[in-house]
């Protein structure tokens, strides 16, 4: 197994840690505030037994996380680096100038930025050919999809060297071919939201119709296909006849969801209000938790029916 060094340790940094260690990796720890490095170990400390409980660990891969007292000492011996700074391109630049300076020359450099694009802060280090973007949906030790964004520049050897090592680690790297602003995810997720957004400011659902469109209609079928499958599967010819049935619907709504509903305007005091009213914002947390739960008992079943059924 390969020594990991995760730099910055946030939301998304102590989840990397509890994904990458139950993989089997060393992974050392680094931030510039001490206290984050505390936070990251009590974190991993804490989800260990709900996932063990859950059947989330592996047997054969003891948990491996370690505190580094220095960023060099993070990045000694790592094999694959990943970044898990604030959403500044500046700062973005500036830590990967230190890192391509200080990793070992073969180590893959990569980001969890969702955001920002690989070509804003890797073109002009020397060993940009191995930086790319590694972005989880979080948090990423329950939610196997990555984006893997190459820059025009960044070496196939190193997409490829860092798809295997996701795939390895329990990922389901998604591999872009070239970079585009939101990547995947965001880019659809977008998509579904700006819809919701407008179906109820305009008046037509409230906000519990439509996450209950989501949560009781799409997202059972999302969850073990995705929409290209979906309608491979809901047309007695595959994809193409039910292009060719259903594609004059779409073209139809299609004109009228081009415009934009401001999310932070008039419309968010509704939509606001209908949530907070189902749940109050003390509470946020408790249900933070919960989703987490939940997330894990999806796993396992995900894993059982795979094993059963077939993935």
């Amino acid at each position: 197994m390969a020594k990991v060094a995760l730099v910055g340790l946030g939301l998304v940094g102590r989840a990397w840690a509890v994904s990458f260690s139950r993989a089997g990796h060393e992974v050392a720890i680094w931030d510039e505030k001490p206290e984050a490095i505390d936070d990251a170990l009590r974190f991993v400390n804490k989800v260990l037994p709900d996932l063990d409980a859950h059947g989330l660990l592996r047997d054969e891969a003891p948990v491996n996380v370690r505190r580094a007292h220095s960023l060099e000492e993070a990045l000694d011996g790592a094999s694959y680096v990943q970044e898990n700074t604030p959403e500044d391109v500046t700062l973005k630049k500036r830590v990967f100038a230190t890192l391509d300076r200080i990793a070992d020359p073969e180590a893959v450099l990569a980001s969890s930025t969702s955001a920002i694009l690989p070509s804003l802060f890797t073109g002009g280090l020397t060993g940009r050919a191995r930086c790319l973007v590694a972005h989880p949906i979080n948090p990423p030790y329950l939610i196997p999809a990555v984006e893997i964004i190459p820059a025009s520049w960044t070496d196939p050897e190193t997409v490829e060297t860092a798809a295997e090592f996701m795939r390895a680690a329990g990922h389901a790297p998604i591999v872009m071919k070239r970079e585009i602003d939101g990547f995947v995810v965001n880019r659809l997720q977008g998509a579904l939201l700006e819809e919701a957004f407008r179906l109820v400011a305009d008046g037509f659902a409230t906000t519990e119709d439509v996450d209950t469109a989501v949560r009781e209609g799409l997202a059972l079928r999302w969850s073990f296909i995705g929409p290209f499958e979906t309608i491979d599967l809901n047309a007695p010819g595959g994809v193409r006849d039910y292009a060719e049935r259903y594609q004059k619907i779409y073209a139809r709504i299609f004109p009228t969801t081009q415009r934009r509903i401001d999310w932070t305007g008039p419309a968010m005091d509704g939509i606001e209000a209908e949530r907070r009213e189902r749940l109050p914002a003390e509470r946020l947390g408790e249900r933070q938790a919960w989703r987490d739960r939940r997330l894990m008992a999806l796993a396992a079943h995900k894993r059982h029916a795979d094993q059963e059924i077939g993935a």
